[in-house]
């Protein structure tokens, strides 16, 4: 039996999933026709790629040694296929976009949005993650281009400056901090802080702009979202540093307090990229809009 993009695409979908079923109903097949295409693939690779426990199936060492070479190729039709599907009036195809989580929460939905209504042939999804999480995920391939806060540590990945953001520290409106005009670095030291994960851009530039300023802080609570960090500000369990981009409603109304510091809490969003030497017209499109949005931004 000859190997198929039907069969590989099983296999990774067997893998992601764990059960035959589930497979099946991502992929718009049936039990029978998934398991026989799995059946066909086994034989062809002389075994077992799974190890059935139950309902549940896992890879074995055969099928881990073959997942990634088998996803490396329905990423490669993938991208072949948007390559064919590619019209010289409009973008075509699925771009697939990671952004960390402030861009990818308060920023790229309505840009999706609107690439979505301005070119109805071109699909879009959207992985948010931490910074290291979306470098990881376009240097593997499996999203086509990156949007982080902050800077990027991967050497292999081409980085282009998008648009400036600012961190505020906050507190709850009932926290003794909230009713200073200033705090000084020793009440920084003091404070008990609620931070995102180690990996996240948002806290790689907090904790540079402590640097030289406060030798160390206590971080009573680390949360991987920004969400559970505002609602954990908000009812008094400590304070925080996040985008103002993330907070400005709870600002406005009330519910949380910027607390001033002579911090320095700039820093620049950045799109980033594969080095490749052509781009597809559906990845130029949208880094076109996401470049006038940036100059419509500029000239407010």
């Amino acid at each position: 039996m000859g190997i198929t993009l039907r069969k590989l695409s099983v296999f990774a979908k067997v893998a992601e999933t764990g059960q035959v079923t589930k497979a099946g109903e991502v992929l718009y097949m049936s039990q029978p026709a998934v398991s026989m295409a799995l059946a066909e693939l086994e034989a062809s690779a002389g075994g077992p790629l799974f190890l059935r426990q139950g309902r549940r199936l896992l890879l074995n060492d055969r099928g881990r040694l073959l997942l990634e070479p088998a996803q490396e190729i329905l990423r490669n039709v993938a991208n072949f296929e948007n390559l064919l599907e590619e019209s010289d009036r409009e973008p075509r195809g699925l771009l697939r976009i990671g952004a960390s989580t402030t861009i990818g929460n308060y920023l790229l939905p309505s840009l999706i949005a609107d690439f979505s209504e301005l070119y109805p042939s071109a699909k879009a999804s959207l992985q948010v993650g931490n910074t290291q999480q979306i470098e990881h995920a376009l240097e593997q391939g499996t999203i086509d281009l990156g949007l982080i806060e902050g800077p990027s540590h991967a050497a292999l990945l081409t980085t282009m400056p998008w648009q400036d953001d600012e961190l505020v520290v906050i507190a709850g409106n009932r926290h003794p901090m909230s009713k200073e005009k200033s705090v000084s670095a020793d009440m920084l030291a003091n404070a008990a802080w609620i931070m995102r994960e180690p990996g996240s851009g948002t806290r790689e530039v907090f904790e540079a702009a402590l640097s030289g300023r406060v030798h160390s802080i206590h971080i009573s609570l680390e949360l991987g979202h920004t969400e559970a960090i505002k609602k954990a500000v908000e009812a008094g369990l400590g304070i925080s540093c996040l985008s103002r981009l993330a907070v400005q409603r709870e600002l406005e109304n009330g519910w949380l307090v910027e607390i001033k510091t002579s911090l320095n809490l700039k820093r620049s969003l950045t799109i980033l990229l594969r080095n490749v030497t052509c781009r597809t017209r559906l990845l130029q499109s949208f880094l076109d809009m996401l470049q006038i949005d940036e100059g419509r931004k500029s000239a407010k």
